[in-house]
């Protein structure tokens, strides 16, 4: 009988961290999908002043 009431504390156990990492993961997706946005928002700033301040060669 013990053995069946540390699998059972195991498995709750396991349950909630799993739902906090998958919470903690989710978040952590979203920063990173976040900075990546920022990064091409900012490549296409730069290309587009770039262009836009470049002098013809005549």
């Amino acid at each position: 009988m013990a053995e069946s009431d540390k699998e059972t504390e195991h498995s709750l156990t396991t349950t909630t961290t799993t739902n906090r990492s998958f919470g903690s993961k989710c978040s952590h997706l979203a920063k990173k999908q976040r900075a990546k946005f920022y990064i091409v928002r900012r490549c296409i700033a730069m290309l587009v002043c770039w262009h836009e301040r470049k002098e013809p060669k005549d």
